[in-house]
């Protein structure tokens, strides 16, 4: 017998051996696998919605690649991971894992294999939880374990592999990264007959490669070559890089460490000082939320909702000039002028506001001294425009006003939590541990220590880190989600966050003087100017932040950049900007997406 026909042999026997016969479809090179199959879906559990009311845990009880199945969950919502393992001294204690762990969560993903399935300890865990938790099982292995799982009242995840593909694919699923299809060839037992299975749709981002969306790899390597230079260049310790295509997350890489001294590599999980991308990060979508309700008109004043600021020069600005930069406002700033007497080292009653590690400020900065100060200053060349911080102030306190809510508040309940985004918010040091959030200045002229998971504005530290136009901390996956629901035309993991006309308002031109649109920045139509690429097309919007941050979204496109690092560590210098670093990469990213080999844009 030839060696031809010995391979083929063998590959018949190694395909039936997997169970993959047993059901409609092979696999193809698509957002849905057929390897995996849904089951019990009657209810429409899957995909996974409503995650601001979950607390969601995972339990490995074997599957060997449960690490990648669990950063995947973990890039959809904030999932707290077990292993039965490390509850276990000569025998398996699921108990102890039950009754002491998970008490006070209400969602439970369990994996499980063809293996561990034959643990009738693991039986029980998961019968007694389905009474009081929702449960929902990723199973890996032959098909034919599925009749162990006949008790199941919860939603059946089942992938015949059990590889690191198969860990990554099921996890996804779960969540709506990619869509179920596919049904059942063969009866497996009463509840598992032929024709079994659920479909699904995708509805929230995919974690995938260029090839998925028709591009190439190699097209993107010079990415790593630029990120390399900003390092060595000393233009930032820390970059995250971010590219989104189709819905498909196709490009995302950590590069350097936290300092340029530090052994603190950085991690696509790391969370960022957003600086100016908190303006249409919270501000501005919390003003499309309330626009939308009705609570906020774009032709309405200051003194409209403000009741102080009537009878000052500000009463008739209104909300659309703030919004586009062009209310004539003057800037106001205190914290170089502060007293010894008004902040302490120590926090107490009279100094709770802290500010930085040592530095507790005295409360109502805001009312007492910026607002007055505010309020008595000039307005100069209104209906030009403009960029200044003030207006994001401003438009913090009518939010706050409209809404009833702190703003810190308003945005975790109206889009963070539902949609997710579990790292992103204001005051990051009160959520995460300092080693998750890379630190930006070593400030010698204000608060004279490195602000590390502190707001860098001074403004916006004097307000407690909240404030409109900065204050905001995210990683980049948590951004990709916010803009993938802009670019969605405000859908996301099956909810509607805006009305479409809500964002084509707040994301399009419509002043004679300004690029800008409602609060977001966008493409500059000046050829001779680079922003934010030369390659961007006119629709593109988004911004930028002083420490080193951007976030462009092109709907022509459908392609979301993003662009994370702390270029403001330890000193503030202009290296980014003088390598023009940030728009070289997105150079890159529109050369693979337009399939164009011709060299990038010179700057």
């Amino acid at each position: 017998m030839n060696k031809f026909v010995i391979k083929i042999i063998l590959f018949i026997v190694t395909f039936f051996a997997s169970g993959r016969f047993s059901y409609s479809q092979t696999r193809p090179a698509s957002p849905s696998n057929p390897s995996i199959l849904l089951f019990h879906n009657n209810t429409g559990v899957i995909p996974l919605r409503g995650l601001a009311d979950r607390k969601i845990a995972s339990v490995n009880t074997g599957l060997e690649f449960s690490t990648i199945f669990d950063s995947l969950v973990r890039k959809y919502a904030d999932v707290k991971r077990y292993e039965t393992s490390s509850f276990r001294t000569d025998s398996l204690n699921l108990d102890n894992l039950a009754g002491d762990h998970l008490k006070f969560y209400n969602t439970l993903i369990i994996q499980v294999t063809s293996l561990s399935l034959n643990d009738p300890e693991i039986i029980r865990f998961i019968t007694e939880n389905q009474l009081r938790k929702s449960i929902i099982i990723a199973g890996f292995g032959e098909l034919s374990s599925l009749k162990k799982l006949d008790f199941a009242t919860g939603p059946v995840i089942w992938n015949t592999a059990t590889d690191a593909e198969a860990a990554n694919n099921s996890a996804q699923l779960i969540f709506g990264g990619i869509a179920a299809k596919g049904t059942l060839k063969q009866t497996i037992s009463a509840k598992y007959k032929v024709g079994a299975g659920y479909s699904t749709e995708k509805t929230r981002l995919r974690y995938s490669s260029p090839e998925a969306v028709g591009l190439k790899s190699a097209d993107l390597d010079s990415i790593d070559l630029i990120a390399a230079e900003a390092i060595r260049e000393k233009a930032t310790p820390s970059a995250v890089v971010m590219v989104i295509k189709d819905g498909n997350v196709i490009f995302n890489k950590a590069y350097g460490s936290h300092t340029y001294e530090g052994n603190e590599k950085t991690r696509l999980s790391d969370i960022f000082d957003l600086a100016s991308l908190t303006k249409v990060s919270a501000t501005t979508i919390s003003t499309m939320k309330l626009y939308e309700q009705g609570k906020i008109s774009l032709n309405k004043t200051i003194g409209d909702y403000i009741p102080n600021a009537r009878k000052s020069n500000k009463e008739d600005l209104q909300i659309k000039e703030l919004l586009a930069h062009q209310s004539g406002v003057t800037p106001v700033s205190f914290y170089l002028k502060l007293k010894p007497e008004e902040y302490s080292a120590d926090s107490s009653k009279a100094y709770p506001v802290k500010v930085a590690d040592n530095y507790f400020f005295k409360p109502g900065y805001f009312r007492e001294m910026f607002w007055p100060a505010f309020l008595k200053a000039p307005l100069r060349n209104r209906g030009s425009y403009t960029y200044t911080d003030m207006n994001m102030y401003v438009m913090k306190e009518i939010v706050e006003w409209q809404s009833g809510t702190p703003i810190d508040k308003y945005v975790q309940d109206q889009f963070y939590k539902p949609l997710g985004m579990y790292t992103a918010g204001f005051s990051p040091r009160n959520r995460f541990e300092k080693e998750q959030i890379v630190p930006t200045e070593d400030e010698d002229n204000f608060r004279k220590s490195l602000l590390h998971g502190y707001v860098h504005d001074p403004g916006a530290s004097l307000l407690g880190g909240v404030s409109g136009h900065a204050g905001l901390f995210s990683s980049a996956n948590d951004l990709g989600i916010l803009y993938q629901m802009m670019l969605n035309n405000g859908t996301y993991g099956g909810d509607r966050y805006f009305k479409p006309a809500t964002v084509t308002l707040f994301t399009s031109k419509h002043s004679a003087v300004s690029r800008r649109a409602l609060g977001f920045d966008m493409q500059d139509p000046d050829t001779t100017k680079v922003y934010p690429s030369k390659l961007a097309s006119p629709g593109t919007y988004g911004h930028t932040g002083f420490t080193g941050i951007c976030v462009w979204v092109d709907p022509k496109y459908n392609l979301i950049y993003i662009f994370l690092s702390n270029r403001v560590h330890p000193k503030i210098t202009d290296k980014l900007y003088q390598l023009n670093i940030r728009s070289r990469i997105q150079d890159v990213i529109y050369k693979a997406v337009q399939n164009d080999p011709s060299e990038a844009p010179k700057y």
